[in-house]
C-alpha cells in the first residue's frame, strides 16, 4: 500500500472521529509524528501498517480488521490466443538455441551454492518451472562438483509435456554422474508442487503417483527405461484450459519419481512417499516463472510467497525475470512505441511478497541487491560476420524472434506486423547499432535465516 492510500485512510478516520492526527499516531502506534513522516514520504513496516488498520477497524462501529494478504484479481487470457505463450515451440526452441540465457542463468544460480547449508539426509533443490531442463542440468553439474558425495533430492514443476520430455532426456547423464540422486517431477501448482500435495481433496484423491527405480549402471540403460515412460506421460500428463480464465490447468495431478535401484537403500530416507512429503529446500530456482504482464500481486501471492515458504533454515530462493531497457526492447519499441511489458521491478515484487507472508516472513531476508549485482546480460550468439555488413534474413529473423519472445508479444500482433517487412528492418538496425543483440535479466534472493 502506498503512502497516499494510507494517509487517505487516516485523514478520513480523523475527520469522522474529530481526532487530531498527532493523537491518532500516538494511540495507533505510539508515534505522534507518524502522519508527518508519511507526508514526507517515509516508509513504514508491515507491522506498523497492520497496527494502523487494526486501530481504525477497532475504533469504527462494526469495523473489522482488513483480511491479511494481497488481493489478486483473476488473471485472464484470451482463449483465442496461444494455449500458453511459452509452449509456442518454434519461438521457444529458436530462442533457446540462438541465445545464451540458459547458460548465463545457470551460472548466476550456481553462485548461490556457496551460501546454502545442506542438512542430512540430502541436499534439496526445487526448480519452479524446469522448462527444457537446461538450467537445471547445468546447475546440477555445478552442484555435483561442489558436493560430489552428498545425496541429492531434485524436484521440478512443469505443466508442459513437451518440456518434461526434453528435461527427462537430460536425467540419464545426471543420474549416471551422481548416482545418489532422486528426481521428482510434478505438474501441480506453485502452491502445491514443493509439498507434492494438491490443495483440493478431490485432486489429492486423484493424484497419480508413479515411482520408477532405474535398473542398470549406464546412462544408455537409464535412457531406454525413461523413454518407456512416454505412454504413461501421454495418458496422464495432460493440461486443459480453465473455462473461466483461459489459464492452463492440469487435468489431474501427477508425481513422477526416478532414482537408481542400486542406490535405493542409501536413498530410502530421501525418496518421497504419498502423504509423507516435505518441502524444506536448500535451493529454489525461480527463473522466469511468471508472464511479463502478470500483476505484482499475482506473482507475489501465487508464486513467490509459496516458494519462499518452502525454504528450510539456511535455504535460498533465487528469482530471475526479464529487466528490459536493452537492445531487444529497443527493437520492440521501434515497431510498437511505448511498449513496456517489464513494469514490475524486483523491489516492488519483494515488498509485495513480504506483505503477503506477514509474520511467516520474519525469519526471511529479502535481497534485491544493487543493480550491478542483480542485473546481468546474455547475448544472441552469432558469428562476427553475421552482424556486420550485409545482415542476412536468417540472422535478422533470429534476432526478431528473440526480441518478441522475451517481450512476450502475442501472435495476433505479430501477424499484422511481420507482413509489412518493417520488423526485419528494425532488427537489422539494432544489430548494426550494437554490433549484435543482447538482453538484460534481473535477479533477487530470498533466504531463510539459519537456526
Amino acid at each position: 500500500m502506498k503512502n497516499d492510500e494510507i494517509l487517505s485512510q487516516i485523514t478520513e478516520f480523523c475527520r469522522k472521529a474529530d481526532m487530531a492526527e498527532s493523537t491518532f499516531g500516538r494511540r495507533a502506534v505510539n508515534d505522534g509524528k507518524l502522519v508527518h513522516r508519511l507526508r514526507e514520504g517515509k516508509r513504514i513496516t508491515i507491522d506498523t501498517l497492520d497496527r494502523i488498520q487494526a486501530y481504525i477497524a477497532a475504533s469504527t462501529t462494526g469495523g473489522l480488521p482488513p483480511p491479511r494478504g494481497l488481493q489478486v484479481p483473476p488473471e485472464k487470457r484470451d482463449p483465442r490466443g496461444n494455449f500458453r505463450f511459452f509452449e509456442n515451440r518454434q519461438k521457444y526452441l529458436l530462442f533457446v538455441h540462438t541465445c545464451s540465457e540458459k547458460r548465463v542463468v545457470a551460472e548466476r544460480v550456481a553462485l548461490e551454492l556457496s551460501s546454502i547449508h545442506p542438512r542430512p539426509p540430502a541436499l534439496r533443490i526445487f526448480d519452479a518451472g524446469v522448462g527444457d531442463g537446461t538450467v537445471l542440468a547445468r546447475v546440477l553439474r555445478a552442484t555435483h562438483q561442489r558436493y560430489p558425495h552428498m545425496p541429492f533430492y531434485v524436484a521440478g514443476k512443469e505443466l508442459s509435456l513437451e518440456d518434461l520430455r526434453l528435461t527427462l532426456e537430460k536425467v540419464p547423464d545426471r543420474i549416471f554422474e551422481h548416482p545418489a540422486s532422486v528426481f521428482v517431477f510434478t505438474n501441480m501448482f506453485y502452491s502445491e508442487a514443493p509439498w507434492l500435495t494438491p490443495a483440493s481433496p478431490a485432486a489429492a484423491a486423484a493424484t497419480v503417483w508413479h515411482e520408477v527405480p532405474l535398473r542398470g549402471a549406464s546412462s544408455g540403460e537409464f535412457e531406454q527405461q525413461i523413454a518407456e515412460l512416454r505412454p504413461f506421460l501421454e495418458q496422464n500428463w495432460r493440461a486443459a484450459i480453465s473455462p473461466r480464465t483461459a489459464m492452463p490447468l492440469y487435468e489431474r495431478p501427477v508425481v513422477l519419481v526416478l532414482y537408481r535401484e542400486d542406490h535405493r537403500f542409501l536413498l530410502d530416507s530421501t525418496i518421497p512417499r504419498p502423504g509423507q512429503t516435505e518441502a524444506n529446500f536448500d535451493l529454489v530456482i525461480a527463473s522466469q516463472p511468471y508472464r511479463a504482464l502478470s500483476s505484482v500481486n499475482f506473482r507475489a501471492k501465487r508464486i513467490i510467497a509459496p516458494l519462499a515458504r518452502a525454504l528450510r533454515p539456511g535455504g535460498r530462493l533465487i528469482g530471475i525475470h526479464s529487466h528490459g531497457q536493452d537492445p531487444g526492447m529497443e527493437m520492440i519499441q521501434a515497431i510498437w512505441p511505448g511498449e513496456n511489458p517489464f513494469s514490475v521491478s524486483r523491489h516492488e515484487l519483494l515488498r509485495a511478497v513480504k506483505y503477503e507472508l506477514g509474520s511467516l516472513g520474519r525469519d526471511l531476508n529479502f535481497n534485491a541487491y544493487a543493480d550491478n549485482r542483480s542485473i546481468f546480460r546474455y547475448d544472441m550468439e552469432a558469428l562476427p560476420n553475421e552482424v556486420t555488413g550485409t545482415i542476412g534474413t536468417s540472422t535478422a529473423f533470429a534476432a526478431w524472434n528473440a526480441a518478441v519472445y522475451v517481450a512476450q508479444i502475442e501472435d495476433d500482433r505479430l501477424t499484422e506486423m511481420t507482413q509489412n517487412g518493417r520488423t526485419l528492418d528494425a532488427a537489422r538496425d539494432v544489430l548494426r547499432k550494437y554490433n549484435g543483440l543482447w538482453f538484460l535479466d534481473e535477479s533477487y534472493v530470498i533466504s531463510r535465516r539459519r537456526d
